[in-house]
């Protein structure tokens, strides 16, 4: 069954470095194709946007597919869309590639974390989904560094090639390795409406809005935070932010043994709760030892969230999980998107020290929510 899990954790691996490898080949890409830096960002920003709108969306239209050719389907999608990258011969073409990629990867998300916890079973149904999550926690932590180094040798054509062959790899591989697992029952767009439209489920999806806004507005900033904190540049800020990686990684897998364990309320309190600690006192430190532990907390924290939100979504409408995991997924790339525009214009008009307190204050408004939810609910047994 592992096998099974790891090879869904693959594809999710090589769907999130189709997402992140831009940032890392981004000063040739911008002057190759000759526009500026800021435009280049603009990459990232519309395939974040793309998977926030069409996530949800897909779902609903294609909610009567087999699950095993519907993720194989999106993993070649994904693999077109880096192979229209590379051959894009001005940047118009190379930003519509990057939405047909971020097609692809915003279909199999949802797709596969939803198979993932169905072949598990229940009791260990959040373990799974942070499996397969974990394959973009590791994007996280390869994508960017591996797109720096190889853009010298390959040219971001051919890192785009490379990703490209590992998403079609990822396809063969779900293909062969993977049971079929049956389409979820059919539900009536109206259900569908009504599942999304439970103010449970609205709660849980503006905790992943609020957190994920507040990590990334740092996150996407991180490099002229830390310069300007601790002094890091090159070497030394590589390792810090390799440190935050590592730190996701296990705040992955943590937040997923958790959540089967004790539920999803207190995994989730802790983890968005650990979040507002770190980013407060982050922009205070100035000894870059402090800022390496600050930041592996902070990744701990940061990625450990989501798999208690997963576990609760399902909880809340097993027959709609796919639905329910692709608006979560939307919601959390919507932050990642708008992120980008927060942070520069905190960083504009407040300064690099409001940055940190800026994710902060959002990653509080989401332990808010999470607090007034649980009120509310109090008189319910937790699952």
């Amino acid at each position: 069954m592992l096998g099974k899990i790891f090879t869904l954790a693959l594809g999710a691996f090589a769907v999130g470095t189709s997402g992140y490898v831009v940032t890392g080949v981004l000063p040739q890409l911008s002057a190759e194709l000759s526009v500026p830096l800021s435009t280049a960002g603009l990459l990232t920003t519309s395939f974040a946007v793309a998977y926030a709108i069409g996530s949800p969306l897909l779902a609903v239209a294609l909610g009567g597919w087999r699950r095993r050719p519907l993720i194989v389907a999106a993993l070649l999608v994904a693999a077109a869309g880096n192979a229209l990258a590379a051959v894009a011969p001005d940047f118009g073409v190379l930003m519509a590639a990057r939405i047909v990629t971020a097609v692809g990867a915003a279909v199999f998300t949802p797709a596969a974390t939803a198979v993932a916890a169905e072949l598990s079973g229940p009791e260990r149904r959040a373990r799974a989904a942070a499996w397969v999550f974990g394959g973009l926690v590791t994007a996280t932590i390869v994508g960017v560094p591996a797109g720096t180094l190889l853009v010298g040798p390959l040219g971001y054509q051919g890192v785009f090639w490379l990703v490209a062959a590992f998403c079609a790899a990822s396809a063969l591989a779900v293909a062969v390795a993977v049971p079929e697992v049956a389409a979820p029952p059919r539900v009536t767009l109206r259900r569908r409406l009504e599942v999304a439209a439970d103010t449970r489920v609205v709660t849980v999806l503006g905790i992943t809005l609020a957190a994920s806004l507040g990590v990334f507005t740092v996150y996407t900033y991180a490099a002229p935070v830390l310069a300007e904190t601790v002094g890091a540049h090159g070497t030394g800020l590589s390792l810090l932010l390799f440190g935050y990686g590592i730190g996701g990684a296990i705040g992955n897998v943590l937040g997923g043994v958790a959540a089967d364990r004790y539920g999803y309320r207190m995994p989730l309190l802790v983890a968005v709760s650990g979040s507002v600690i770190a980013l407060s006192v982050l922009s205070a430190v100035h000894s870059a030892a402090i800022a390496a532990v600050l930041l592996f907390v902070w990744g701990v924290s940061s990625w450990g969230f989501n798999p208690p939100v997963q576990r609760r979504l399902l909880e809340l409408s097993p027959g709609a999980g796919s639905l329910l995991l692709a608006l979560n997924a939307s919601a959390l790339y919507l932050g990642i998107g708008l992120s980008g525009v927060l942070g520069g214009a905190v960083l504009d008009h407040a300064g690099i020290g409001a940055v940190t307190l800026t994710g902060a204050l959002l990653c509080c408004v989401a332990v808010v929510i999470q607090v007034l939810s649980a009120r509310r609910s109090a008189l319910q047994p937790s699952r």
